[in-house]
């Protein structure tokens, strides 16, 4: 192939991929997504992101696929691609995966036996409560705390005791005035007494008689337990000086407190430690929301690991590479890499050598040596996301380059070219590689392409299979490590 197809090619291929951003930028889409589509109305999903997982009884069954405001509440669109019968009487609601979790969607279908769900019904959401309204719940409870110290001030506490005097006497007055109104009864209950005194006159000596019995047999045990009455008593004794001890304790501690000494007396009596008491809140309630800001951008970060594999055809040999893509849920992303390729990156050395003739002639050679080192390269990549495309550029295989990826099919396919090695040895053309990349499954994908298209002796197609592991798989692997 001569360099004019070559770059023919090339710009045939970019002229493409440039079409097909054009389309999806414009969203101009020419083919529609599979599965059944549901809306659910929320008041609030903060920290729920596009393409957020949607579940039913903890299974991944589609994706949020678009968040929008209407009528004052977040509208979300759920595309489900397996399957789900909702009948009357679906929700939805938000949820979080674990403590420091992604946010997703929990669908709960109606009763069996329910009608269907009716063709552009609206499912009900309901959103959890936040670790904003937790706070402000500690703040009213700090509020309470305060206007509590503030309720201690004497002046306000003999006011109370006065109004409890009012009280007392108002109560009094009203019982006098219920014994005048019931003289009568009272004077019936007085009769029942007399006559519970006669017959008490009666019965008395025989009451007498029973009770000397007791006595007597009660006096017969203590002379049968003396000994054990007595330790009785001493314990008795010894529980009661320490509860005398315990009173003492308690009034000094009380006087204390009224006297305005010590921490809780000058909690109570000084202003100055009123006022630091609030401050100290005051700085509490900051640094959780400082903390709480945190976890909320750790809880947006998400971590994507990839270990991928291929066969290049014109070498016989495989490639390996291993990646991390850390994407802090911006529009920014970044990427680390560590790569195998049996090339290896090439050095070319030029030693010159000189010899002079017997006649005093001299006689010069040339010797160009090549060599193949760095089999193990490293790549770093700082991109940037417009839509379904994004834009990287860094250190790739560890050389100066840049690289466009472009999702198709609801980011199913991936298609990426990748530029770099510039400034290659032996004047060759820059290294270009076009791979595409078909998710079969979320954890396993197919790749293949063409590779240093370019440069005549090294170009080679290839065809791989890799596996990633993202946030979600992460998470379960850490959870289900055996604790010892």
């Amino acid at each position: 192939m001569s360099q004019t197809v070559k770059v023919g090619i090339f710009m045939t291929v970019a002229l493409v991929v440039l079409a097909y951003l054009i389309f999806k930028v414009e969203d101009w889409t020419l083919f529609g997504a599979a599965g059944q589509r549901v809306e659910a109305a929320f008041d609030s999903v903060a920290g729920l992101d596009d393409k957020a997982p949607v579940r039913v009884a903890g299974v991944r069954v589609g994706r949020v696929d678009g968040i929008r405001l209407e009528d004052r509440k977040a509208l979300v669109t759920l595309l489900l691609e397996t399957p789900v019968e909702l009948t009357e009487g679906s929700s939805a609601k938000i949820a979080n995966l674990g403590l420091l979790g992604d946010k997703f969607v929990v669908l709960t279908p109606g009763p069996q036996g329910a009608p269907p769900l009716a063709p552009g019904a609206v499912l009900p959401g309901t959103t959890p409560v936040g670790f904003d309204d937790a706070m402000k719940q500690l703040s009213a409870i700090g509020d309470s705390i305060q206007t509590t110290l503030e309720a201690l001030d004497p002046k306000e506490t003999g006011e109370a005791i006065s109004r409890l005097l009012d009280n007392l006497e108002a109560a009094s007055a009203g019982i006098r005035s219920v014994i005048d109104a019931n003289r009568d009864a009272l004077g019936g209950t007085v009769g029942n007494f007399e006559r519970f005194s006669g017959t008490l006159a009666d019965e008395l000596p025989k009451l007498t008689e029973q009770i000397e019995r007791v006595l007597a047999q009660v006096e017969g045990v203590i002379a049968d337990n003396r000994g054990k009455l007595g330790e009785g008593l001493d314990s008795v004794t010894a529980v009661a000086e320490r509860m005398r001890d315990s009173i003492d304790n308690l009034n000094e501690i009380s006087g204390t407190i009224a006297r305005g000494e010590g921490t809780v007396g000058k909690l109570v009596k000084s202003e100055e430690t009123h006022d630091k008491l609030v401050s100290a809140l005051g700085s509490v309630e900051s640094g959780i929301d400082s903390l709480s800001e945190t976890f909320g951008k750790i809880q947006r970060l998400k971590l994507d690991l990839g270990f991928d594999g291929y066969y290049l055809d014109e070498l016989a040999d495989t490639r390996t590479a291993f990646s991390v893509t850390i994407d802090p849920q911006t529009d920014k992303f970044y990427q680390l890499g560590l790569v195998d390729d049996p090339r290896g990156r090439e050095r070319v050395k030029s030693e010159v050598t000189t010899v002079t003739l017997p006649d005093g002639s001299t006689e010069t050679t040339s010797l160009r040596r090549v060599t193949t080192e760095d089999k193990v390269t490293i790549s770093a990549q700082f991109g940037f996301v417009f839509g379904d495309a994004r834009l990287r550029g860094g250190l790739i295989e560890s050389t100066g380059g840049a690289g466009l990826d472009y999702g198709l099919f609801d980011r199913r396919l991936w298609l990426s070219l990748d530029a770099y090695d510039f400034g290659r040895e032996a004047d060759l053309d820059p290294h270009l590689r076009l791979t595409a990349k078909w998710l079969l499954h979320p954890n396993l994908y197919l790749l293949g392409g063409y590779d240093d298209f370019l440069v005549t002796e090294r170009d080679s197609l290839f065809l791989g299979a890799g596996v990633r592991w993202s946030d979600d798989d992460l998470k379960y692997l850490v959870g289900s490590v055996p604790r010892f």
